[in-house]
């Protein structure tokens, strides 16, 4: 069985494991690039760690931390704002789906910035794509409906993200359909699959129960930049 402890802290666990080949980092501080997405880690949340980040974040920009640890924001940081966040984890993922949604590609990417922007699954930027296999369905005039994929990524877990859908194409299962199909592809390759929902989104959450996710623990995603 995976061990889900790296979970407690994904994106630094991410960042030094999984996607190690694309992170910036310095010591106990890593980041992604800031092309790809805002997100950083920090393998303790201390003054030393943030000391360790200022030499990946240039004065003034803004980075996300994602982790279940409890920690002050320190002098020379300022905190913007936060997202709590129901952190799932599915160890028995169901069977793919009948419809096989198509692989988005680098001249997919306009649509699916301009749907994530729409609608705000969390941060999407044009490099995110980079960060794993993303998935789409378009309508039969070919416009991107909805779309899930990949992101945080590390020792037998792979983190399912970017689960958006334009409000004129909700209610039909979409959402459903893309994350048991990025779910069972995940799961196929011996990983388990998990996710983050923001804490309110009941709705959210019920679709990710009857696909077989749990909610393990409570993750704060939190903005901070550096002064």
């Amino acid at each position: 069985m995976t061990n889900l402890s790296a979970l407690d802290n994904p994106a630094w666990n991410a960042l030094i494991d999984g996607h190690r080949q694309i992170a910036e980092r310095n010591g106990r501080a890593a980041r992604y690039p800031a092309a790809m997405s805002p997100i950083a880690g920090l393998e303790r949340y201390t003054a030393g760690g943030f000391e360790a980040l200022k030499a990946l974040v240039p004065k003034d920009d803004v980075v996300g931390l994602v982790t279940g640890s409890a920690y002050d924001v320190p002098e020379g940081w300022a905190q913007l704002g936060e997202i709590v966040c129901d952190q799932m984890v599915c160890e028995a993922p169901p069977g793919a789906p009948d419809v096989v949604p198509a692989r988005l590609e680098l001249p997919d990417v306009p649509a699916m910035v301009e749907l994530a922007m729409a609608t705000e699954p969390g941060p999407f930027r044009a490099g995110t794509i980079g960060m794993g296999r993303y998935y789409g369905l378009k309508s039969p005039d070919g416009r991107l409906m909805a779309m899930a994929g990949e992101r945080m990524r590390m020792d037998g877990l792979t983190e399912v993200s970017a689960v958006c859908t334009w409000p004129e194409f909700r209610g039909r299962g979409l959402a459903a359909t893309l994350v048991s199909f990025v779910a069972a592809q995940i799961a196929r390759e011996g990983r388990t699959p998990f996710l983050h929902v923001k804490r309110e989104n009941a709705g959210a959450k019920s679709i990710y129960e009857r696909l077989g996710f749990r909610i393990r623990r409570q993750i704060i995603f939190r903005l901070v930049k550096r002064l």
